[in-house]
Parts: structure tokens; C-alpha cells; sequence
């Protein structure tokens, strides 16, 4: 089972490297980044916990786990928000720009908040 586990979490690092090298922008690879790692070491940690079994391991594991799924997605998230304030550009074929259309919302609404 460790085995196997340690295995599948290289195989999602792998595609996680992939992705970072293959996808067009930055936001695309960040998501690719994120979620890959995420999986990958958490599998990894899965395996360490399986391998030696002991409580104060498992503990530990189960903790570093816990983390990484808080922490990994919040940082991509702000990572992207920070690139979109600093102007890093989507690629050329994105469709939807959601944050651009909640920029334009909250900008009416403040103008209508103040009477203009």
C-alpha cells in the first residue's frame, strides 16, 4: 500500500511539472501547481504514515495533511489575486475575465452609493 501510495504521489508531482511547463499563463499554472502538490505530497505523507504506523507518526501525518489542504489553495488564491492587481495579463484565448466584471460591479455601486 505504501507503496502504491508513494508511487501515485510522484505520478501527481509529475503532472504537477507538466502542467507548470505546458500551461499558457500564470494563473493556469498556478492552479496546476496547487493542486498537484497538494495530492502528491499528501500522498506521500499517506505512505510514510502506512510504512511506519506508529501513532505519534500518524498524528503528525494527519496534521501535515490538514495543512497543506488549508493553506495550499489560499496561497494559490492570493498568489493569483496579487498577479491580477499587478496587471500580469491572462492569456490571449481566456473567455471570461470574472474579477474584471466584479471590479466593473463594484465600482457601479459605489458611484451609486454616493448619488453620482
Amino acid at each position: 500500500i505504501a507503496t502504491a501510495l508513494v508511487a501515485v504521489g510522484s505520478i501527481f508531482s509529475l503532472l504537477g511539472a507538466v502542467g507548470i511547463l505546458r500551461m499558457p499563463d500564470l494563473y493556469m499554472r498556478i492552479q496546476a501547481a496547487a493542486k498537484s502538490s497538494t495530492l502528491g505530497v499528501s500522498c506521500i505523507v499517506l505512505a510514510m504514515m502506512v510504512h511506519f504506523g506508529s501513532a505519534g507518526i500518524t498524528t503528525r501525518a494527519v496534521l501535515v495533511i490538514g495543512f497543506l489542504f488549508l493553506t495550499a489553495p489560499v496561497a494559490a488564491h492570493m498568489i493569483g489575486r496579487a498577479a491580477y492587481s499587478s496587471g500580469v495579463s491572462l492569456w490571449e484565448h481566456s473567455v471570461v475575465d470574472e474579477l474584471k466584471q466584479q471590479d466593473v460591479e463594484l465600482a457601479q455601486t459605489r458611484r451609486e452609493a454616493r448619488g453620482e
